[in-house]
């Protein structure tokens, strides 16, 4: 079973920046693809960015691209997500999971781990 725990969320001024990291254990790390999630107050989990196996390449939300960079490193078990330019939009809980391909992930299909606890993320106007 895969398990995953979130960190790195804080209250941020609009226009800064925020570092989350997710460590995964359970699993085989370097074997999934990875993928980030946000869910805002009254609305629906939603995709914000995927990382393939090995890192090399990546898909992102509209809303966050040019701004979001995932980023992984597989000898730690470890994803991360730097969040530029933030908005109050994105305020939100962020959520990691893992998933057989960056594409099935961007499309929350097949996803391997339950969800854990998440990052809170608050950007002030």
């Amino acid at each position: 079973q895969v398990h995953l725990v979130e960190s790195g969320g804080g209250l941020v001024q609009a226009g800064g920046s925020l570092r989350l990291s997710c460590v995964v254990s359970g699993g085989a790390f370097s074997w999934y693809a990875m993928g980030w999630f946000r869910q805002a107050p009254g609305k629906e989990r939603e995709f914000v960015a995927a990382i393939s196996r090995t890192g090399f390449s990546a898909n992102y939300s509209d809303s966050v691209k040019g701004r979001f960079t995932a980023s992984r490193i597989n000898a730690r078990n470890t994803l991360f997500l730097q969040m530029n330019s933030l908005k109050p939009e994105d305020t939100a809980v962020y959520y990691c999971n893992a998933g057989p391909s960056a594409e099935a992930i961007s499309e929350m299909l097949d996803l391997y781990g339950d969800w854990g606890q998440g990052a809170q993320v608050t950007v002030s106007s």
